[in-house]
Formats: C-alpha cells, structure tokens, sequence
C-alpha cells in the first residue's frame, strides 16, 4: 500500500466513526475504503475485498437504471466527481456481492485538500426501500 496524503488518511479516519455508509477513491479512481455500513450493501467486507482499480469496482456490483439496463461507469455519481472534479447525485440499482439487488441514492463529491490538491472522491451513499 502506497502512502496516503494526510488528508486521505482523515477522510478514511472520520468515515470509520460514521454510520452512514461510504466509499473513498484515490485520483486515478481506486477504491482506498469504504466502511462497516458500506460492507451490509456492498455485501463484502472491505478486508476481503482490498484497494481496487476504477475498472474493477465501477462494474463489480452492477450498477443499473431502474429498467435493470447496465449503467456506463461515466454516469456514476462517484465517477462524475472524480472525473469532472464537482459534487454529483443519482441514483440506481446495484447487485451487493452476496447477490442482493439494491437501491441507492449515492451523493459524491471532489476531494480537495490544501493547496488545491485533488485527492480523490468520496460518495455517501443511501440503501432506499423502493427503486
């Protein structure tokens, strides 16, 4: 594991204490973490799933539409964020790694530490009753 930027480090520190789930990337889009609520939805546990590249994650749980059609990674809240460097909402369908279908509202937003630097993204995301 590559060092982190301090500020990386306190994102993944602060969403350890936090119930609401989350999931943190680095510039290039790799998954750095997310946390104990993310694992119930994400249906895996962060320790056995580890750092992953944008390619892997983005498509691992399958995001889809409310139709059930496949949704392109670019239209990822959390890809927008990355890519764009500017908060995104949606919405979609995603199948956990235990192979339940979920919805989600999932808010992602840029991470700017001092001086500007870009460090990455984080989404917060919300496990809906009805999709």
């Amino acid at each position: 594991m590559s060092q982190k930027e301090v500020e990386v480090i306190l994102t993944r520190q602060l969403a350890s204490y936090l119930t609401m789930p989350i999931f943190v990337v680095d510039p290039e889009g790799s998954l750095l973490f997310y946390n104990e609520p993310a694992e119930s939805i994400l249906g895996h546990r962060f320790e056995e799933t580890g750092e992953l590249p944008l390619a892997d994650w983005a498509t691992m749980f399958r995001p889809t539409d409310e139709n059930g059609v496949d949704l392109p990674s670019e239209q990822l809240p959390l890809v927008i964020a990355l890519k764009r460097q500017r908060p995104s909402h949606g919405h979609f369908r995603i199948v956990g790694l235990d192979g339940k279908l979920r919805c989600l509202e999932v808010t992602a937003v840029p991470l700017i530490g001092q001086a500007n630097r870009f460090l990455g993204a984080l989404a917060i995301f919300w496990e809906m009753e009805n999709g």
